[in-house]
C-alpha cells in the first residue's frame, strides 16, 4: 500500500521492450534506501516490485496488463517518474490509500493557474469517472490528490506550487497522459451493494413511532 506521497523523481535509464512486456532501470537515490528485492515501489502510481538493485537505480519488470491499463508505455529513456516506497507499518499516513494499480488513463486537458494554485482537467472515460467524487481523493500518477470539480467528461483538481515543484506535474502539458487511479473504497462498496444478497428492512415508519423516533 502507498499513500500518495511522493518522495522523489526518478530517471527511466534503460527501457527493454518484449513482445507484450518491459524492463525498467530507473535512476534513484531516496526511494532505494532500505529497499530489498522483491520489495515495491509506485512508479508514476502503478506499484512494481523490484528485481535488481544497484548503487543507484533499480530494475523492474512491467507486464503485458501493466501496459495496456497505465502510461507506462509512453515511458522513454530519460523519462522523469514520480516514486514511491510502500508504506512501513509505523509510517506516517500523508496522502490516502494508494493501491498503485491504476484504473485507466486520464488526458490532461487544461491547465492554468489561480492565484498561487494551479489547476489540472483531467478527461477519463465513464468506466474511470464513476468513482470520482468531488472533495474526494484520486491519485494521478501516483500523486495524492484532492477533486476539486467533476463533470460527466472529466474532472479537475487544485494543487499547491509544492506539490507541482515535487513531482513530475511540473512537466505535464495539455494533452500529456497521466495515471488515474480513484479511491478504493469506493470500489469496494460497490461491490458488496452489487453482489450481497438484499434483505428486506425492518425498521418502517410504523416501527420508528412504535419506539418513539
Amino acid at each position: 500500500m502507498f499513500t500518495g506521497i511522493i518522495e522523489e523523481i526518478g530517471t527511466v535509464a534503460m527501457l527493454q521492450r518484449g513482445q507484450h512486456s518491459a524492463v525498467l532501470k530507473i535512476q534513484a537515490k531516496t526511494v532505494l534506501e532500505g529497499t530489498k528485492t522483491g520489495d515495491s515501489i509506485a512508479v508514476n502510481g502503478v506499484c512494481l516490485t523490484v528485481t535488481e538493485l544497484f548503487s543507484d537505480s533499480f530494475k523492474a519488470d512491467v507486464m503485458h496488463e501493466t501496459l495496456d491499463r497505465s502510461a507506462l508505455a509512453k515511458l522513454v529513456c530519460g523519462s522523469r517518474v514520480n516514486l514511491e516506497r510502500a508504506m512501513p507499518a509505523d509510517g506516517r499516513f500523508g496522502g490516502h490509500i494508494v493501491a498503485g494499480h491504476v484504473d485507466g488513463v486520464g488526458r490532461i486537458t487544461r491547465i492554468r493557474r489561480d492565484d498561487t494554485a494551479v489547476w489540472y482537467t483531467v478527461e477519463a472515460d465513464s468506466g474511470v469517472l464513476r468513482y470520482v467524487v468531488e472533495k474526494g481523493s484520486v491519485a494521478l500518477d501516483g500523486i495524492s490528490l484532492t477533486v476539486a470539480d467533476v463533470t460527466s467528461k472529466n474532472f479537475s483538481i487544485s494543487v499547491i506550487p509544492h506539490t507541482v515543484r515535487q513531482t513530475v506535474l511540473h512537466e505535464r502539458r495539455e494533452g500529456d497522459l497521466v495515471n488515474v487511479e480513484t479511491d478504493v473504497v469506493g470500489k469496494y462498496i460497490e461491490k458488496l451493494m452489487c453482489t450481497t444478497p438484499q434483505k428486506e428492512s425492518v425498521i418502517t415508519r410504523a416501527f420508528l413511532t412504535e419506539h418513539g423516533f
